[in-house]
């Protein structure tokens, strides 16, 4: 037998007992496969938890801002003799002086949960004072209609900052 013979038989037996070329390549590209669909489906997962996170946000910037509303219409509607005012800051309803018991609207301010900070945009009344806050993200709400009561006006709204929880008192 020639050199070139045993050569080849020796390589013949050396793929033969790792397996030959043609089963590592298919093992190689269902590895692959099976990596980029993993990922796909992650990816997935991920944009739906991003979905509901934000979805879970709304409902907590809508309790919220109906906390606020509320407060701001206690504070106004307690005011002491015939003038109603409104409160001139939002740590007014945290603790209303007017009083010789000091009344509590709120127990804190809220945090923005779309910003995530305490500070919120204010809806100055018309004879001053606060009558209403909002949110100061520029987010695209993903709820935009099926609001009712109080709520009713963000069915148009096109950004978080368009959701005025705003306290409208009754006119006499």
């Amino acid at each position: 037998m020639s050199k070139a013979a045993r050569r080849a038989m020796r390589a013949t037996a050396r793929r033969t007992a790792t397996g030959s070329a043609v089963q590592r390549g298919f093992t190689y590209l269902s590895l692959l496969v099976f990596v980029a669909v993993l990922g796909v489906g992650l990816a997935a997962v991920a944009s739906s938890w991003t979905t509901e996170r934000q979805r879970q946000k709304e409902r907590e910037l809508l309790d919220i801002g109906g906390e606020f509303r509320n407060a701001i219409a206690l504070y106004y509607e307690r005011t002491p003799g015939p003038i109603k005012q409104f409160p001139a800051d939002l740590t007014d309803l945290l603790k209303d002086t007017r009083y010789p018991n000091v009344q509590r609207y709120l127990r804190r301010i809220y945090r923005d949960p779309m910003t995530g900070t305490d500070r919120w945009g204010i809806v100055v009344a018309p004879g001053g004072g606060i009558m209403g806050v909002y949110s100061l993200s520029k987010g695209q709400p993903l709820k935009n209609k099926n609001f009712g009561g109080q709520d009713a006006d963000f069915n148009a709204a096109a950004t978080y900052s368009d959701w005025k929880f705003v306290y409208q008192p009754a006119a006499n």
